[in-house]
């Protein structure tokens, strides 16, 4: 469903109905974001909610300069690093989260592909944050150069600077790991 007319509408609309629409179509776009900018999992569940009171308070100040989708993580981005920067989170230290995944694999190969899919992800989780941002909302989001400047506030050349430099490192991250494994794994 698209949300354009979103910037045609004003008072008139219900706001709560809009709202369970967001949250179904793109609710999950927002915890995996804010799950990949704190790396908690509790955390991205408080930011998410959080993020959709701001989009109910603030509805009517969407001007379709962007897509909801971009607007959605940029509020999501802002509540994340807000939350990041408060005084109790630069003073404890969480345990980090890690990514588990309920499947039970059937098969050897299923098993390697999903033990290659975590370290991917385990490679990704442990860029530098700037880095893992805009690899995320590149290959994740499917946002474009230009959206992903305008969530993450820099110029598009930043953005394809960082690109660059988080494939370059989860490239090189990927062969160390082959290559201490003994290239074992296909």
């Amino acid at each position: 469903m698209g949300f354009e007319y979103l910037k045609y509408l004003s008072d008139g609309l219900d706001k709560n109905a809009l709202l369970d629409e967001l949250m179904i179509t793109y609710g999950k776009d927002v915890w995996n974001y804010a799950f990949f900018i704190t790396r908690r999992k509790e955390l991205a569940e408080d930011i998410a909610q959080d993020v959709f009171v701001k989009v109910y308070e603030h509805l009517h100040s969407f001007r379709g300069d962007t897509g909801i989708k971009t607007w959605l993580l940029s509020i999501t981005r802002n509540t994340a690093l807000d939350c990041l920067k408060t005084a109790w989170m630069r003073k404890v230290q969480l345990f980090p989260a890690r990514l588990r995944d309920g499947s039970q694999p059937s098969a050897e190969s299923e098993w390697f592909r999903l033990q290659e899919r975590r370290d991917v992800w385990r490679t990704v989780l442990n860029l530098p944050r700037k880095q893992r941002e805009a690899l995320l909302l590149f290959a994740h989001h499917r946002l474009s150069i230009k959206e992903i400047a305008h969530v993450l506030q820099v110029s598009e050349g930043t953005v394809k600077s960082r690109l660059h430099r988080a494939r370059r490192e989860v490239n090189r991250l990927m062969a160390d790991g082959e290559a201490r494994d003994g290239g074992e794994r296909t």
